[in-house]
């Protein structure tokens, strides 16, 4: 070190020869100083003011020791101070602490000289980064507050569940003149009950650390009694040393484009419902069924009030559009971000529902039948309760005309009423018509050739974990390829190999393949689908055997799970399989879990490891108190047995942070990753 770097000591002593003796031991032992010599005590106020030094060594008796030590206390408090004395035992060292001093050295004993020296220059040079840091971040709080008044975000920090600040826009935004009014009252007054839920969950999520800037939709309710629907960033933050929540509802910049857009998508709404007019609904409608999807199944659902004609009666023309207008508002906060409606004409509405399975559009009309008919309508001083028929039609993935999937809709709409209405009715056609036939045919043709020329592909969709690291678990679904190597989603051939008998097929295909992945890759674990056609097969646990051993995959790597329903239908079976897999070392699951007409029995009755609570009552959990309500059960009694859960089809911040609330304990689905192609060393 040179001497510009020599660390600063002053030697406070009436002779010379301390200060040089002390400058030697130090530097000898590799710790470069600059001892400064101050021969009396009047002179060491302004040194320690000039010179700013790491440390005070004083040789002086005990009484001037406890001068010295208030002077240094008056302009350098935190600059460590040693006696040095001509010997040093206990009652020394203890007499000089006493004085104010942090240790006392003797030059008789210079290799304790050298540690004490050091220990305290570290120690000084600790407290004095720990200081800076501490300055730092009161300037740096300092200016985080200052942000958080001027910013145009509305922000407000929250501490267990109470709101401890607010900025201005913020106040502006609710409709308050001042943070007093909004200060010391929970956060959950300012949201919808339905709201409370998610909001809840990503507040415990985030104090964890587990919120990782998604957004979150919430229905505000403002200081004039009226609902504003917004959505907000949860971030981790700090007030007063304690850790807090900031909700931050981002401001939006003028936007010319998006202004234009918005006002075409007016042009294009319904004035009194808010839903697409006619036109442009089948506009939508035939640019997204041009496109395959991306998943699942496509159907249109043709949804119309029952009796209206009797309601128009009753309170007039203009009155029972405020009617529908209420009808429409349900159907509006049922429906899914991707999700196509509009008013179709009259008093029916229109709607393209894409869900992974036909059980899921099923669930999702026959809740909205439930919430329509438990809906209370007020109009003016009358009150009443309104039902609805929903008329189903599936959209084939070849289909020739959008016309004609309509058209059945509307058919199964009409039927269901004249059935009584207040029901879902499916259209038929899909048994019976013909040209599904001859789709039939083809499709028995492309999977048989898919199986022979090994066209089938695995994909992977990773379960993500709420409470703790990457499990590294894994969904496996399939793919076929067609002989230009397009990508066939099963939503296209699956129906045609459940009527055809080509399901098992399929199944051992899968299986076959995921024990390869599972051997090479070594994942968490693999949920392999199987079908009630394999459920039913008494030699695939032998055909099973022989691919393990040529594999060599560990059988704990995979778990075999059913659907609930088909679980059900054949309970002797799926308990003999369940058993006999596990004596294996396999697990076993059960997916679409919880819509069957008895799930606590199926935890009770089947070996479980986990079981995967359905999509269709995943997607409409956010906002439907009853529904968590039973899902809280479900997951309650999978505990108690040590059945771990997963929720599928998770699309969204609200109900990931519902569903953390609820005790779940991993989830799937597009929100935490689309599927991904599996890529083997050697495809099977």
């Amino acid at each position: 070190m040179s001497e510009q770097n020599a660390v600063p000591l002053i030697v406070l002593s009436a002779a010379r020869e301390p200060v040089e003796a002390i400058n030697g031991i130090l530097r000898r032992a590799g710790h470069p100083v600059h001892c400064t010599w101050i021969p009396a005590l009047r002179d060491l106020g302004d040194a320690l003011q000039q010179l700013d030094p790491e440390l005070l060594v004083c040789a002086a008796s005990p009484d001037e020791l406890a001068l010295v030590a208030r002077v240094r206390d008056k302009f350098a408090p935190s600059v460590p101070l040693v006696a040095l004395a001509d010997t040093c035992d206990e009652a020394g060292i203890a007499a000089a602490m006493e004085k104010g001093a942090r240790d006392a050295v003797s030059l008789s004993n210079p290799v304790r000289l050298q540690a004490v020296v050091a220990r305290e220059l570290r120690a000084f040079r600790l407290e004095r980064a720990l200081d800076g840091a501490l300055r730092s971040a009161r300037d740096t709080r300092r200016q985080l507050e200052t942000v958080l008044r001027r910013s145009h975000d509305a922000i407000v920090q929250v501490q267990e569940g109470i709101i401890i600040d607010a900025n201005e826009s913020w106040l502006e935004l609710f409709g308050y003149a001042e943070p007093s009014a909004l200060v010391g009252q929970p956060i959950m007054d300012l949201f919808d009950e339905a709201t409370h839920p998610a909001l809840k969950g990503a507040l415990a999520a985030c104090l964890q650390g587990r919120w990782s800037e998604h957004t979150l939709k919430a229905q505000a309710v403002l200081a004039d009694g009226t609902s504003l629907a917004l959505e907000m960033v949860l971030a981790l933050g700090e007030h007063e040393g304690e850790p807090c929540v900031r909700l931050i509802v981002p401001a939006r910049p003028r936007d010319e484009r998006r202004l234009a857009e918005d006002v075409t998508q007016a042009m294009n709404r319904d004035a009194a419902t808010g839903l697409l007019q006619r036109r442009p609904l089948l506009a939508a409608l035939a640019e997204r069924v041009a496109a395959p999807a991306a998943a699942g199944v496509r159907y249109f659902a043709m949804i119309r009030p029952d009796r209206f004609a009797t309601v128009e009666r009753d309170l007039g023309i203009t009155a029972s559009e405020d009617c529908l207008v209420a009808f429409a508002t349900v159907l509006k906060e049922q429906l899914h971000p991707q999700d196509i409606a509009g008013r179709f004409g009259g008093t029916s509405f229109l709607v393209l529902l894409e869900r992974g399975n036909q059980r899921d559009i099923e669930v999702w009309c026959e809740q909205l039948v439930a919430k329509v008919a438990k809906h209370v309508v007020r109009v003016g001083d009358k009150s009443l309760t309104l039902t609805c028929t929903v008329g189903l039609s599936a959209m084939p993935p070849a289909a020739e005309s959008l016309d004609a999937a309509i058209a059945d809709a509307l058919d199964a709409c009409r039927r269901g009423r004249q059935k009584g209405g207040n029901q879902v009715y499916v259209s038929d056609r899909a048994d019976t018509d013909t040209r599904v036939q001859s789709y039939d045919r083809i499709w028995v043709k492309h999977i048989k050739s898919a199986l022979m020329e090994n066209r089938f592909r695995l994909v992977q969709q990773p379960v993500a974990s709420l409470h703790g690291e990457d499990p590294g678990m894994f969904d496996v679904l399939v793919r076929m390829l067609d002989h230009q190597g397009k990508e066939v989603l099963p939503a296209e051939f699956m129906a045609a190999a459940e009527r055809n008998d080509l399901l098992k097929n399929i199944d051992r295909w899968v299986v076959g393949a995921s024990l390869s992945f599972a051997a090479q890759r070594k994942p968490g674990c693999l949920f392999v689908r199987l079908s009630k056609d394999t459920l039913k097969d008494a030699s695939f646990l032998d055909w099973l055997d022989n691919h393990i051993r040529t594999t060599r995959a560990e059988p704990r790597r995979l778990c075999f799970q059913v659907a609930e329903d088909a679980a059900a239908n054949h309970i002797t079976q799926v308990q003999s399989l369940s058993q006999r897999l596990r004596e294996r070392g396999f697990r076993f699951a059960l997916e679409g879990f919880g819509s069957g007409r008895d799930p606590l029995g199926m935890l009770s009755t089947v070996p479980l490891d986990f079981v995967k609570i359905d999509g269709a009552l995943v997607q409409s959990l956010s906002a439907d108190q009853e529904l968590q309500d039973r899902i809280r059960t479900l997951v309650e009694a999978a505990r108690t047995r040590n059945v771990q859960t997963i929720a599928e089809r998770v699309e969204d911040a609200n109900t990931m942070a519902v569903l953390w609330q609820l005790g779940v304990q991993y989830i799937q689905g597009y929100f935490v990753n689309a599927p991904e192609q599996v890529v083997l060393k050697a495809e099977r």
